[in-house]
């Protein structure tokens, strides 16, 4: 018996379990990097400290950057190839995002730092900026993939988080 879509081969329909289908064309590595960045996203979105929740969303946007790339991106010839970072191919593969990467390209060394540990490389505010910004792109890339967008950071989440504690010195 030939699966139909949407059900497994063997199983009848309406019988058993519920078969999520991907959209047609999308690789898995496409659906696999948007799970990652959303994962990512919420690791941020429940940081209490300043430096992960700004790695956690820089790394949530890179992982959508990864997704969109998985889905549109075609292997250039081994001779004509360069090594290129994910926001510069992103900005050749879909140059309506070139803001967008420009932006996050712009806060690697920050997430480099804060990885690190440095607790004087990104603020506070900005690490909640950041948090908003990768949900905003991930939604974007989502739509860009045909797909119904994640259920996003509330409006209200900066307002949720705790006071900021004050640093001695």
């Amino acid at each position: 018996m030939a699966a139909r879509r949407g059900v497994r081969a063997g199983q009848r329909q309406g019988q058993g379990t519920a078969v999520v289908e991907r959209p047609v064309g999308l690789p898995a590595a496409t659906h696999s990097y948007l799970g990652r960045s959303a994962e990512s996203l919420s690791e941020a979105v429940g940081s209490t400290d300043v430096a992960t929740r700004y790695a956690c969303a820089h790394v949530a946007a890179l992982r959508a950057a990864a997704a969109l790339l998985a889905a549109r991106a075609r292997p250039e010839p081994a001779r004509a190839r360069r090594q290129k970072n994910a926001w510069v191919l992103l900005g050749e593969v879909a140059p309506e995002l070139g803001e967008w990467a420009t932006f996050f390209a712009a806060g690697a060394g920050k997430r480099a730092a804060a990885e690190a540990g440095s607790t004087r490389a990104v603020g506070e505010r900005e690490a909640d900026d950041l948090v908003r910004d990768a949900d905003r792109f991930l939604a974007v890339v989502e739509e860009m993939l045909g797909l119904v967008p994640h259920a996003g950071v509330p409006s209200s989440w900066a307002a949720c988080q705790p006071a900021p504690t004050r640093r001695a010195g």
